[in-house]
Formats: C-alpha cells, sequence, structure tokens
C-alpha cells in the first residue's frame, strides 16, 4: 500500500521543511514524490505538522496477570490515539518477566493483540544472571533497586555487581534506596496523609538509589539509563556519569509537585513520589540543557477503585499514554520548548538510547511509524474520553493546544481523527521492535 501525505511540516533530523512523504508498504520512501506518483491514499495535512511516532520506553500495560487494570488491547488503543507508535514494556506483570521463555510468551501475545509496535524487558533477580545473559529480542534489562512486586527487588550489593559485571544489555533501573524508604516508613507508619508519601520516598531515597547504580554502570563500563528522574538532586550525578549515563523525565515529575495532594490526593501517588515546586523546574531545565534526553510517561493504570483507598493501601502508578503527546505540544504553544526538542525528547533519543532500528525519525528507509499533529487543536482531557482500560486520567479537566490528530504504524494508518471522534483500525497491528545489540 502507498501513501502520500503532502504539504505538512515535516519534522525532519536536519529541520523542519513543508514537504511531502511518500509511505511505500512499510518504509517511508521518498520526500516530495512527484504529484503523478500512483498512490493507494492521499492526506492532505496543510497546516499541520508530521512527526516521527513517540517511542515511550517505559510502560505498564499490566498483561498478563492484572488486566482488571489494563491489557494490551486498551493500551496499545490509547497509544495510537496519543501519537505512541512503539512502547517497551516492564516486568513486573505476572508471571514477571525474568525468564526468556516468558520474554518470548508476552512477545508472542503482543503479536495478535497490539495495535502499535512492542518490546518488552526482562528484569533481574538476584539469582537470574544466566537468563539475563542469553536474553535476545529485548531492549535490557529492568533492575528495581527499591519496593517492587514478586521477587524482582534487588538490593543487594553483590548481585548488583554480578548484573553489572556479567551482562552486555543495556540496564535501566527505578531507583529509590529500599533502605532510606523503609526507615521512613516505620517513621510515618500511623499516618493516613497522603502527603506523607514524598516524605517516606524522599530526595535522599532518590539520590542514594541513582549514586549507586551510576557507581555501578560506571566501574563496570555498563550503558546504563536512570528511570524516572524526580529530584533535581540527581541531575549532577546524571551529568557526572558520562557518555555511559542516560536518564529520563515523566510528565508527573514535571506537571506535578506535592502541593497537587491537596486537590489530586491519591491520584498523583506515584514511585518515586512526586516532589517539589523547584524540582518540576530543575529537572525542566536538565531536559533543555540535554542533560535529561528522554521523556516517557510509566504509564502504570490501577482502577479508580482501587486508587480511592485510604492511604497508604491505595496503590502508586498513574496512566499518561494518551495524554503525554499533547502535554509536551502544549508546552510548545507556550514557548517552553520547540516541537523539535519534542521530537528528540520522545522519538529520536529512546530510539538511540535503546538501539532501536529503524526508528525515531523521519528518514527515507526508516519504518513509517508517524504521527499527524495540530498544533492548534484546543482539546480538554475527560476521564470519559480515556482509551485506557482504567478510564481515568488525573489531568482531566485540563485544557491542552496541541493534539495528535492522525498516526501510522509500519505505514498502516491505526487512528485518525474524522468529525471530531476517534476512529481506530483495529485489523492494524504493530509488529515486535528490532534492536541493534
Amino acid at each position: 500500500m502507498k501513501t502520500l501525505i503532502k504539504n505538512a511540516v515535516v519534522v525532519l533530523p536536519e529541520g523542519s521543511v513543508e514537504t511531502s512523504v511518500l509511505i511505500d508498504g512499510t518504509k517511508i520512501a521518498a520526500f516530495d514524490a512527484a504529484i503523478h506518483t500512483a498512490v493507494d491514499q492521499t492526506v492532505d495535512a496543510s497546516g499541520k505538522h508530521l512527526i516521527p511516532g513517540v517511542i515511550d520506553d517505559q510502560v505498564h500495560f499490566r498483561e498478563p496477570g492484572l488486566t482488571h487494570k489494563e491489557d494490551l488491547v486498551h493500551a496499545s488503543r490509547a497509544c495510537a490515539k496519543g501519537g505512541v507508535t512503539s512502547f517497551l514494556e516492564m516486568p513486573n506483570t505476572i508471571p514477571n518477566t525474568v525468564t526468556v521463555d516468558v520474554l518470548h510468551d508476552k512477545l508472542k501475545l503482543a503479536q495478535t493483540r497490539s495495535l502499535v509496535n512492542y518490546g518488552f524487558y526482562i528484569g533481574a533477580t538476584t539469582d537470574n544472571v544466566s537468563e539475563l545473559r542469553h536474553a535476545r529480542r529485548t531492549p535490557g534489562i529492568k533492575i528495581f533497586i527499591g519496593s517492587s512486586t514478586g521477587n524482582l527487588l534487588v538490593d543487594e550489593q553483590a548481585a548488583l555487581e554480578t548484573i553489572f559485571a556479567e551482562t552486555r544489555l543495556p540496564i535501566c533501573a527505578h531507583c529509590e534506596d529500599e533502605t532510606t524508604v523503609r526507615e521512613n516508613a516505620a517513621r510515618y507508619a500511623s499516618s493516613k496523609d497522603i502527603a506523607d508519601h514524598s516524605r517516606v520516598r524522599d530526595h535522599r531515597a532518590a539520590f542514594i538509589a541513582t549514586q549507586r547504580a551510576i557507581d555501578l554502570a560506571v566501574r563496570h563500563q555498563h550503558p546504563f539509563h536512570v528511570l524516572h528522574v524526580s529530584t533535581a538532586a540527581e541531575i549532577d550525578l546524571i551529568a557526572a556519569g558520562g557518555d555511559l549515563i542516560t536518564a529520563e523525565v515523566c510528565p508527573h515529575h514535571l506537571f506535578f509537585n506535592v502541593e497537587d495532594y491537596a486537590s489530586l490526593g491519591s491520584l498523583v501517588k506515584m514511585n518515586p513520589s512526586i516532589k517539589t515546586e523547584s524540582d518540576n523546574q530543575k529537572l525542566w531545565q536538565a531536559l533543555l540543557d540535554g542533560v535529561i534526553t528522554v521523556i516517557a510517561t510509566d504509564h502504570a493504570p490501577h482502577t479508580l477503585e482501587e486508587k480511592q483507598q485510604p492511604y497508604p493501601e491505595c496503590p502508586s502508578g498513574l496512566p499518561a499514554v494518551e495524554n503525554s503527546l499533547a502535554l509536551m505540544l502544549n508546552q510548545v504553544g507556550q514557548g517552553k520548548c520547540t516541537l523539535e526538542q519534542v521530537v528528540k525528547w520522545m522519538s529520536a533519543e529512546p530510539a538511540r538510547v535503546w538501539q532501536i532500528k529503524n526508528k525515531g525519525k523521519i528518514e527515507v528507509g526508516y519504518d513509517a511509524d508517524l504521527a499527524l499533529v495540530d498544533l492548534n487543536l484546543t482539546q480538554t482531557v475527560l476521564n470519559e474520553n480515556q482509551e485506557t482500560k482504567c478510564g481515568w486520567t488525573p489531568w482531566h479537566g485540563t485544557e491542552l493546544t496541541g493534539w495528535p490528530i492522525a498516526t501510522w504504524v509500519m505505514g498502516r494508518q491505526v487512528f485518525r481523527i474524522e468529525d471530531g471522534q476517534s476512529q481506530f483500525d483495529s485489523s492494524v497491528l504493530g509488529q515486535e521492535i528490532e534492536y541493534k545489540h
């Protein structure tokens, strides 16, 4: 199938230009194709911007084992609506993804359920280094240096040394020091105040664990990615780590802080916890300065009933994949960053960090994973319009300007807005992501 997207302002690696993009099959075939080129579909994108599809490198889609919260069908529809064409999913499903066999089971499951492209991390435990060494078809290894589910907590120094020394895949980690968190939790054991979550999972817990992980990576010369940076204190650690160290920030750590507990309560209970307005500002500056290079969501839905339990019983996590790009496009409209920067943070850099083949930019020969965005479209985020299975968002009622209006996955249009309504092509299925390592 051939598709011509014409008259868009196309964000190319070398800059933005008004041109046409020819899709042939699954690939980007040409720019400025001749007007007489025979195609199956022509899309007039006048006044719109065409960007590479977002690659969200940190999501929890809950399948298998926790599908009352989310599943691959709903989550991948949310991705498509949000301009996300590829996701990398974390290993704390049930069973945990800690063996090659379970990893392959998840890949097989996604083949028939995901509308967008997919990849799955393999999780580290204290005793599965043999599985980690033999794993392929994965972006890398996920370590929970802090509280987690199942047997995924790896807090012992000897086990961490072995993982960093004896494996080759890139490593990422949830960095919160378990000892610090437990000491703080004991101090606030009788508290029913949701704001104490940020005192239990405080700045010090994040700093200690990130410092520890970066030290391991540098000593063992092992590529390492710091997930969901939440504090200003971690920024200097990341900058000093050198080329081996990359890092990301999530929308909730950019836009929410401890002042939001008063209005949003447990809806913004996260691990790592939200911090202060000063942290928001310094994390944003770290993005602009290039110290933090990736924006990801840590999409981690729970049902609204679960989230509305009293503290501390309410679980941590929130949904974000279908609104993350719009949140950043809104920042473009406010002059806080450029569209080219958003593309770098959400498409090009995730592809570079995880060595993803043929994705992350609009270039001839690359996969035709694309999002058409309207920087002038204003819409209000509403719970009732969410595709995620949990059916709620902490941004409910927020007006944003700048939205994806069409999404292509491997050359097929999987989502579009038509007459103000979301339209999906459920016959489209994403493909397994391929890596250079």
